[in-house]
């Protein structure tokens, strides 16, 4: 291994209390908009936390993956990606705020309803009901956190024995998780971002939530392997091999996000069934309009034509540009998603929106941080290091 990490990583520690204060003031913040105004700072919040699980989910999948393919060249960057998942014992608490102001949220949970609504909603009970919707839940979060803490605690006990067997258990582990996370996750957009409209469903709306958040725990790996100089740091040994490949990565995710976004568009426009195209109807008209226009060009098409060239892709101050630029759009999705159920008429911006977006990042990258500190910020008892750190474009 390269001198560059030779010890534990002890560093971190000023960023962490900032990121740790900076989310205390803004779960405050919110908290207090909550006081004054619960619905509207409610769906801030939610807007926020599928932001910020998205990011974490997705790195979940990205260590599932490449245990499951046998990876070697991303081995250099996979602790980071760890600590990222393991951010999901985090949101559990996070979730919190949402199952309490279930009733402000979730228009089904309610009594009270006009008589059709309510004839709808009596044939989908059995499954949107509050008991089932928080058993789901719970479900979902032991999913994230058994898988994301067992590979990442066989993964820091290898730094010390060096077993093989190790590897052979996360590689089964990742190979099996892989189809449950993606069933836990899509079932989770479903219960959290979908039935905030219970007339509407699509069933390729948990792809489309998956494929912004895949996208999405690419550039925030790009965005910290960028920013990353501390000593001891795994940031030190990512070479412009390995930052084309995580290029390639976010340049074909950019692609698949907008095809999934584009496939439910036109299944939903082609087929025009009163159920169906209640989603769109304040979405692509009035002034929720010229958004879905800016998620056109800048989650996709900005992307596309930037990270085209090689060069881009191997220049560190580039492509942690374009990772930043896509978490801005990535957000700017999910508020087009969440929002126009709380305001069809257009968007109507509100402080709480940041602090949610602030408080609970900041929770999150404080404890990404801390998780960091005190062990490897690299799999230094993984057999195929020294490949990852060899590796060269094919």
């Amino acid at each position: 291994m390269s001198e560059k990490v030779v010890a534990p990583f002890e560093g971190g520690k000023g960023p962490m209390l900032v990121a740790l204060m900076l989310g205390a003031a803004g779960l405050v913040g919110t908290a207090i908009g909550g006081l004054s105004d619960p619905r509207r700072t409610l769906f801030s919040y939610l807007t926020a936390m599928a932001f910020w699980l998205g990011i974490s989910l997705g790195a979940l999948f990205l260590v599932a993956i490449f245990h499951a393919s046998n990876a070697k060249w991303p081995v250099v960057v996979r602790r980071m990606l760890e600590r990222m998942a393991e951010c999901s014992a985090l949101f559990a608490v996070l979730f919190l705020p949402v199952l309490l102001g279930m009733k402000e949220l979730f228009v089904w949970t309610r009594s009270g309803l006009p008589a059709s609504l309510a004839r709808l909603l009596e044939e989908k009970r059995f499954y949107l009901n509050v008991p089932f919707f928080i058993a789901r839940a719970a479900v979902y979060f032991a999913i994230w956190i058994a898988v994301s803490w067992a590979l990442s605690w066989w993964s820091r006990r290898q730094d010390e024995s060096e077993d093989l067997r190790l590897s052979v258990k996360q590689r089964r582990l990742g190979s099996a998780a892989v189809p449950i996370l993606g069933l836990s996750l899509t079932f989770a957009a479903f219960d959290w971002l979908m039935s905030l409209d219970p007339t509407w469903y699509s069933t390729i709306f948990g792809v489309y939530y998956f494929a912004g958040a895949f996208l999405s725990g690419i550039a925030m790996l790009i965005l910290v392997t960028v920013l990353s100089r501390s000593p001891n740091f795994y940031a030190g040994l990512v070479s412009s091999e390995h930052l084309q490949s995580l290029g390639n990565f976010l340049f074909a995710f950019s692609i698949f996000w907008a095809y999934i976004a584009f496939s439910q568009f036109m299944l939903i426009w082609i087929a025009d069934l009163p159920e169906e195209v209640t989603f769109y109807l304040p979405r692509a008209a009035g002034p929720w309009r010229p958004i879905g226009i800016a998620l056109f060009f800048g989650q996709f098409v900005v992307p596309f034509f930037a990270l085209m060239p090689r060069a881009v892709k191997r220049n560190p101050r580039p492509l942690g540009w374009i990772a930043l630029w896509v978490l801005v759009f990535h957000y700017l999705d999910l508020y087009w998603v969440v929002m126009p159920v709380l305001d069809p008429g257009g968007p109507k911006p509100h402080w709480t929106d940041l602090t949610s977006l602030i408080g609970v990042g900041g929770a999150s990258i404080s404890f990404a941080i801390w998780r960091m500190r005190g062990s490897y910020t690299l799999p230094v008892g993984d057999p195929y290091l020294q490949f990852s750190l060899r590796y060269r474009q094919p």
